[in-house]
């Protein structure tokens, strides 16, 4: 019996490069205060000419180069996303097609910053069939592009977030290895924390919400430590717990990349003796569902994930939602690997 891991990652950057200073001037607030508050160094923003598909179709491409897996041979594509191409259609199917990925049914996922994990979940529950074996492959993308939806002069969201896209490729994997859990959780008694207003049913576009602002991403950043700060530790314990993995197991700790300061705060309260944190967040900046998989892909291309490591992924954002997934990496999953053990 095969069970559902990793097995490829890719991301893909816009080139322009951001830095505190030009974000600063728009903001009102100068580069110390951003670093001081964030640990952000500089983000990325999409060019004119990219939407979040764009962003999205490169970085599938390399997540199915690194898994060995053409397109053709997805069954599942997975866009996390809250920053689509467009309200209809969704942009999963700008990402099939572009793909030429004929076989696979495509839908997107929108839980904010939480929605990689959510993605990741929901795609290793499609792939094993009524009897338990793994059969085919899904691909999972966070792609956001927020640098449409901010407010430049808003110094509580402008000095955060940034563009980018992350992508794995999931797929059979040897027992006892792959997913070997997760918690997924909402809190929409606090959904007022994280709000794009307008441009849905509840407020449709119109010229008074254009005026008022109303299409921007707003963020009670107070409200969201306090959240992160109570909550996250609570489902790090409550995963741990639920799949009888000890907090000493983990060897790597993947959050959603929000704000560096406070991960930096709140990391020693999740009581993971040897986890490595792996943190891009300073050259990144936030970039919603994409931070954990662009933080994945570059623990992978570092070479810092071995064969058996345990990896707790976290992400936490809008609804409010969040989610952790354990994972046992299997080395041999590898393109590569398969090749010299078939050899």
């Amino acid at each position: 019996m095969t069970a559902t891991g990793i097995l490829g990652t890719g991301s893909y950057l816009p080139a322009d490069t951001v830095s505190n200073r030009v974000v600063a001037e728009r903001a009102g607030v100068t580069e110390d205060w951003i670093l001081q508050k964030t640990g952000i160094r500089e983000r990325r923003y999409a060019a004119e000419s990219e939407a979040t598909s764009d962003l999205a179709v490169e970085a599938a491409r390399a997540a199915l180069d690194a898994a060995g897996v053409s397109a053709r041979e997805l069954s599942w594509i997975v866009v996390a996303t809250s920053t689509p191409d467009s309200p209809q259609p969704a942009t999963a199917c700008l990402v099939q097609h572009r793909l030429g990925a004929v076989n696979a049914a495509a839908f997107d996922l929108n839980s904010v910053c939480s929605g990689f994990v959510f993605g990741l979940v929901s795609a290793a529950r499609l792939l094993p069939g009524a009897d338990g074996a793994v059969r085919g492959y899904a691909l999972v993308i966070g792609a956001d592009v927020y640098s449409r939806i901010i407010d430049r002069e808003d110094r509580r969201t402008a000095v955060l977030f940034g563009d980018g896209a992350g992508a794995v490729v999931l797929g059979p994997v040897r027992p006892g290895y792959g997913i070997i859990g997760s918690h997924l959780a909402s809190r929409g008694d606090q959904h007022d924390l994280i709000r794009v207003e307008a441009g849905g049913s509840r407020l449709p576009a119109s010229e008074k919400t254009v005026a008022e602002g109303q299409h921007w991403f707003r963020m009670d950043g107070r409200g969201v430590r306090e959240f992160v700060a109570a909550e996250l530790p609570r489902a790090v314990r409550e995963v741990l717990a639920e799949h009888g993995v000890s907090a000493a197991e983990v060897d790597h700790f993947v959050p959603h990349q929000a704000n560096g300061v406070m991960l930096t705060e709140t990391v020693p309260q999740l009581g993971l003796p040897r986890a490595v944190t792996h943190l891009t967040v300073a050259e990144h900046g936030n970039t919603s569902a994409a931070s954990i998989p662009l933080a994945l892909d570059e623990a992978f291309r570092a070479g810092s994930i071995r064969d058996r490591d345990v990896l707790l992924l976290a992400g936490f954002g809008g609804g409010m939602s969040l989610g952790t997934v354990l994972v046992r990496w299997d080395g041999t999953a590898a393109p590569a690997s398969r090749k010299d053990s078939s050899t």
